[in-house]
């Protein structure tokens, strides 16, 4: 597999954390592939066929906050370029009405760019097909300063922040930080907070599977072991402990475990 990121212009890192592309070949067969819950929502495009539940996804189509990991399938060679973007700004980038979608089809005029991306991308000018993302987005609308500052405050504590701590840094009132975080991006603070913190230990597992959990619950934040135990299963479906056996595995074999997410390194 290929994988590449790409910082986005000055004018849209309020909005866009990279742009990226990946790239596999599954083989004649469908393979089926897991993609786990993160703190970001992607804007996907597909040069290749993505199926879910026998079905080919449009593109581009949107991956939201999930709640648990989404199974797809894919055959032959299979390129994606992603826009990853912050959950409470990825509905006023499109300008469409946020909801709690995991993944959603949507209709927009940014899919007229999927003809000119796809012969760049058949190219081989994977430069040339993100330029034209680019353009598409410039100018960007001016983001909230409230919603901008208390997405800092949360990535920099990797949502370990009680929400009373994030509104105090947004400046702003418990009350009109939840309203605005829920009509930007039609989730809670609470919410986000939990999904970049899962994406935590997803990553620390991924990266030492061996990690002491009791000693990782004390550094991010969670009441015990338990609490973090409880907390991922949720998210993954599994526990620390199969999740870490699953990872040694897959690091061995250099399986694919994901592919709409930020790196288990980010």
């Amino acid at each position: 597999m290929l994988h590449e990121e790409f910082d986005p212009p000055e004018e849209l890192r309020e909005a866009i954390k990279c742009f990226w592309h990946n790239r596999w070949d599954f083989g004649e067969q469908p393979a089926s592939f897991e993609v786990l819950p993160d703190g970001y929502a992607e804007i996907i495009f597909s040069f290749g066929s993505v199926i879910r539940d026998g079905v080919a996804l449009p593109s581009p189509f949107m991956m939201g906050l999930l709640n648990q990991p989404v199974l797809f399938a894919a055959a032959g060679r299979l390129d994606i370029i992603g826009i990853r973007c912050y959950p409470w700004t990825v509905f006023d980038l499109l300008g469409l009405p946020s909801g709690k979608h995991g993944v959603q089809t949507f209709e927009h005029p940014i899919a007229q760019l999927q003809p000119l991306m796809a012969r760049h991308v058949q190219a081989g000018d994977i430069g040339a097909a993100l330029d034209e993302l680019q353009r598409h987005f410039r100018p960007q609308l001016a983001l909230d300063s409230t919603l901008f500052k208390a997405g800092e405050a949360m990535r920099g504590a990797g949502g370990a922040m009680p929400v009373s701590e994030v509104a105090a840094a947004a400046h702003a009132t418990v009350r009109t930080l939840e309203r605005k975080f829920k009509q930007s991006s039609g989730h809670t603070v609470k919410d986000v907070s939990g999904l970049m913190r899962f994406e935590q230990v997803r990553n620390r597992l991924w990266h030492t599977p061996q990690v002491n959990l009791a000693a990782l619950a004390q550094e991010l934040g969670y009441t015990d072991q338990s609490h973090l135990s409880r907390e991922f299963k949720r998210y993954s479906g599994a526990t620390p402990a199969a999740f870490a056996r699953k990872a040694k595995v897959q690091a061995a074999s250099k399986e694919i475990v994901a592919f709409v997410q930020a790196p288990a390194g980010d």
